[in-house]
């Protein structure tokens, strides 16, 4: 256990601590997403009840927006200094370090959207209830967006215009995440229950965490060779 949990837990603090130095660019990655929320009420008005009802959408919207901007970001780093090739010959599990990356990744821009959500869904007058709804469907959904979009910057690594092709590549992927993560918010103000949507995340997650880390070590093993 300790062999494996060691390798994992050097990547995700190299990771961590690089993101870290470059906050700026997850400051940026944050910054897109509260000024994306914050349009808007300013473009719609300030009628309540149409402000409650486009909460999700745009939340959800603005949230995979955010994870899209920084997808690019991913491996291109260690891909330009050569460590992605180090790790690729080092003995170690590639699926496992594959993980830590992406978690390190989320950790730096998929939790601060999450955190920062509840309070950027008062100016839309949320109700207090559905906000633990909107924070569990965040929580669950932003790292499906992770892992998916993991596999699209692997295959577009080092391709010329690779980040408008990451786009075209993801974003479909994405927009089951994005019914289920506004719909769990939806059913719940409608009083129908977010169960079933959270349930549907919740089985997303595990089968993203299944599958996507080999997928993207395979395509990351195509791009360096």
């Amino acid at each position: 256990m300790s062999r494996t949990l060691g390798p994992f837990a050097a990547v995700l603090r190299r990771d961590l601590l690089l993101a870290w130095r470059g906050r700026a660019d997850v400051l940026v990655t944050l910054a897109f997403f509260v000024v994306v929320v914050c349009l808007f009420p300013f473009g719609i008005g300030a009628e309540t009840n149409q402000l409650r009802s486009i909460a999700p959408g745009v939340l959800w919207v603005a949230a995979l927006l955010a994870t899209l901007l920084s997808l690019h970001r991913l491996f291109a780093q260690d891909h330009a200094d050569g460590t992605l090739e180090q790790l690729l010959l080092s003995p170690e599990p590639t699926v496992l370090w594959v993980v830590a990356k992406v978690v390190a990744h989320w950790i730096a821009t998929g939790l601060p959207l999450v955190l920062v959500a509840p309070a950027l869904a008062l100016l839309f007058d949320v109700e207090q209830g559905a906000l633990g709804v909107l924070v569990l469907s965040l929580a669950l959904g932003t790292p499906i967006l992770a892992l998916l979009g993991a596999v699209g910057a692997a295959l577009t690594l080092g391709l010329r215009g690779g980040g408008m092709l990451l786009a075209l590549l993801v974003l479909p992927l994405f927009v089951p995440v994005l019914i289920f993560g506004a719909g769990a918010v939806d059913s719940h103000l409608s009083g129908t229950g977010a169960d079933a949507h959270i349930l549907l995340l919740g089985g997303g997650l595990l089968g993203a965490l299944a599958l996507a880390p080999v997928a993207c070590a395979a395509a990351l093993r195509i791009a360096v060779e």
